[in-house]
């Protein structure tokens, strides 16, 4: 075996080890809190509620272990398994070669990993969602769900992948920079049509029909300087009882929309601290930070793929007989992810730092205490736990730990 194909496959089983070993840290952890509810909020959420939501977390921690022991063993299968050969000797049976056998080969290793997948899909969504209270979602939604999906990738995904792949044959030496132009310029179009073309897709949206709501909303606006196309609510409540608000869009095309879950369950008081967070990523400029990044990184990630494109080493210890350019985009596929798990703590401690920066930001905007009551009970109808195992927390949560989150903002200067 070549020397690349074992420093694979020993990152592959230590990463895999690593992610299990810490899922099994955070359901010992929170199973060991399960009878008492921590301190500070033992006035304010009860022991039913604490215990539903580790049962809840652990449940769905359980499932996460059985899709990271699946994802390595179809790692492997596509790998030294000879699954990729099978599928590019099999599609080179099926069509001449060019363009069209090579999205042939990406889409068939694409419908084989959804395949697979669609089971855990549905059993976290009729088994534990279920189970827990949490799904709306009838089994003709989800297929339609599915089916709309497919077609939207179908459709955005292939034109790009097709032309991602004349470039790497006809632009020479510096494919690799005409693909990341091509890239970036894809997903800008992407971010400013999803919140009028793409999201309706998906879901109903209409504007916020409560003037009292609206009115304290748009002061808060006003007073953030912060300027948008629509205030809408979206039908969250047809899949899950979860409530969440978000941006969307940029320029002239942003949107704030609020779950009506979320407007269900919250006071316009609260509802306005959460936008005021909202718009702390704003204003910090955290949306473009990530932007950048991903970008940045990604034109990396494609100058490493031109340098080992044409290196036949790269296929031979990933037990592939036949190069081309398809095959080197799903061994990058799948190479990439194996060696960037480490980098995950790092992108987490950003994610972290920043929901600090945009709490802070709502304090000076809003009361402090709304903002606190409001997430009390955001986490508590969310089921999310409050006794996280602090290893797998500080590995994988984009969010502060609510113990560590409440206390920050408890301690903020009050509103302006």
């Amino acid at each position: 075996m070549h020397i690349f194909g074992i420093i694979f496959l020993i990152a592959l089983l230590l990463t895999t080890a690593l992610r299990l070993w810490l899922a099994q840290r955070q359901i010992r952890h929170i199973q060991i809190h399960r009878d008492s509810v921590p301190s500070q909020f033992a006035s304010v959420i009860s022991l039913s509620a604490h215990q539903h939501a580790a049962d809840y977390n652990s449940a769905k921690t359980q499932t996460s272990m059985f899709s990271i022991a699946l994802e390595a063993a179809l790692i492997l299968a596509f790998t030294f398994g000879g699954g990729l050969q099978f599928l590019d000797t099999w599609t080179s049976t099926q069509l001449p070669a060019g363009i069209g056998r090579s999205l042939a080969l990406i889409a068939a290793y694409t419908a084989v990993t959804m395949l697979i997948d669609l089971p855990l899909n549905v059993y976290r969504t009729f088994v534990i969602e279920e189970r827990f209270g949490f799904n709306k979602m009838t089994a003709r939604l989800f297929m339609i769900d599915t089916l709309k999906g497919l077609l939207l990738a179908a459709a955005l995904g292939l034109p790009l992948i097709a032309t991602i792949l004349w470039l790497m044959d006809a632009m020479g030496e510096y494919w690799w920079l005409y693909a990341w132009l091509t890239w970036i310029s894809f997903n800008t179009v992407l971010l400013a049509i999803y919140p009028t073309w793409i999201a309706p897709l998906f879901n109903k949206f209409l504007p916020l029909d409560n003037p009292l709501l609206q009115a304290r909303v748009e002061r808060l606006l006003d007073r953030c300087g912060f300027k948008v196309k629509g205030l809408m609510v979206m039908d969250g409540s047809r899949r899950s009882s979860h409530g969440n608000a978000y941006f969307t869009g940029f320029g002239k095309t942003k949107r704030i929309v609020f779950f009506d879950t979320l407007l269900a369950r919250l006071e316009p008081t609260e509802v306005e601290a959460v936008l005021a967070h909202e718009l702390g990523h704003f204003k910090h400029k955290h949306i473009l930070q990530r932007v950048i990044w991903i970008y940045t990184v990604s034109l990396g990630m494609l100058f490493v793929l031109g340098s080992t494109l044409h290196q036949d080493w790269f296929y031979s210890a990933l037990n592939v007989s036949t190069p081309s350019t398809a095959m080197a985009l799903l061994l990058f596929s799948i190479v990439v992810p194996v060696f960037t798990t480490l980098a995950q703590p790092f992108n987490a401690a950003v994610s972290r730092h920043h929901e600090f920066e945009a709490d802070q930001f709502a304090a000076q905007h809003t009361q402090a205490g709304d903002l606190v009551s409001a997430l009390v009970k955001l986490y508590t109808d969310n089921a999310a736990t409050l006794t996280p195992d602090p290893l797998h927390s500080a590995f994988y949560d984009s969010h502060p730990s609510a113990a560590t989150r409440i206390a920050r903002l408890q301690q903020a200067s009050p509103a302006i």
